[in-house]
């Protein structure tokens, strides 16, 4: 069994605490999925000063965007692909 200790201004109620936890894992854990399958991000190799930092901004910067959009079909992913095709789509995306 392991002991672990969190800083919280919530009142000492366990379970709680405990849904807290989880639910803010839970939206961790699904953004970080949504942008390993879209934008491959735990291929990328960037390593180089703030290189890393300022494409995960972007990327989650293009993610909100094609959250946004409403008119296409299908997930995030083919949004992406669909707008790399189409430069019409792409302009739909960055005025949503």
């Amino acid at each position: 069994m392991q002991t672990r200790y969190f800083i919280s201004s919530l009142p000492a109620d366990a379970p709680a605490l405990l849904n807290a936890k989880r639910s803010h894992w839970k939206i961790e854990n699904q953004l970080h999925w949504v942008l390993d399958i879209a934008f491959r991000e735990d291929e990328s190799r960037v390593r180089q000063d703030h290189a890393a930092e300022n494409l995960a901004l972007l990327r989650h910067m293009a993610l909100n965007l094609l959250k946004n959009e409403k008119t296409g079909k299908g997930g995030i992913r083919s949004k992406r692909l669909q707008a790399g095709w189409n430069n019409d789509y792409l302009l739909t995306i960055l005025q949503s």
